[in-house]
């Protein structure tokens, strides 16, 4: 099957070879774009070479690329999933990755060490008050600086050649302009993104676990089931 999943411009990385893994193509589509702030990226780097965290928490792959090269002295290194953890790993920064895909699990993740402990958020300039509140209500102290912005492109999607649309966060499918078929299969990485797509009119056929491997395998399994798998 081709599908077609929502990135950012130039940041699509081995969706290629991991589509294929499970059988299927893939090209990119771009709702968003992103704009690096470079003052914040800066800032952020200085404090954390002068030690002011005690965890750095990257909550996707984009940060995590922008900073490790930037990064001599680290604390802790949380990643999100293993796409951002190979960002950190190929410019040696070692890092734990959480054992699910949401922010919502890096509190659990942490346990009692969170508590008096000062927490470094690189992040979207898109808000959060979840994970911010969960770390201060365990006693951490959330330090976010906000180093990209997410700037919708208002592209008409190229959604010809495509037989499943796979979007990759609730953003990308909000900002999205585009033209649903009736014979185009609609997909969700996960349950926050669904949920996005269900309050704008769109049922996601199949919503992964939050990773694109975890949407693969739904895909698969569903394909499987009503035998259409090309």
């Amino acid at each position: 099957m081709k599908i077609a999943v929502t990135r950012l411009a130039g940041k699509e990385g081995r969706d290629v070879a991991r589509c294929a893994a499970f059988g299927h193509a893939c090209y990119s589509i771009h709702p968003l774009r992103s704009e690096i702030r470079e003052d914040v990226v800066a800032a952020f780097a200085d404090a954390t070479d002068r030690g002011e965290f005690d965890c750095i928490f990257f909550t996707s792959a984009l940060p995590a690329k922008i900073l490790a090269p930037r990064l001599e002295k680290t604390p802790r290194i949380i990643a999100i999933g293993p796409e951002t953890a190979r960002e950190l790993t190929q410019c040696s920064i070692a890092c734990e990755t959480l054992p699910g895909f949401y922010s919502r699990d890096f509190v659990p993740y942490l346990g009692e060490w969170i508590k008096g402990k000062k927490i470094g958020l690189p992040r979207a300039d898109v808000p959060n008050a979840p994970l911010i509140d969960a770390i201060a209500k365990a006693g951490g102290i959330p330090r976010e600086f906000r180093c990209y912005r997410l700037v919708p492109t208002n592209e008409s999607l190229d959604l010809h050649p495509a037989e499943a649309v796979l979007f990759t966060s609730a953003m990308s499918y909000t900002s999205a302009v585009w033209t649903p078929r009736p014979d185009l299969l609609v997909m969700a990485i996960g349950e926050i993104t669904a949920d996005a797509m269900r309050c704008g009119g769109t049922f996601p056929t199949i919503v992964g676990d939050g990773s694109l491997e975890g949407t693969l395998t739904a895909l698969n399994e569903y394909c499987g089931r009503t035998r259409i798998i090309r």
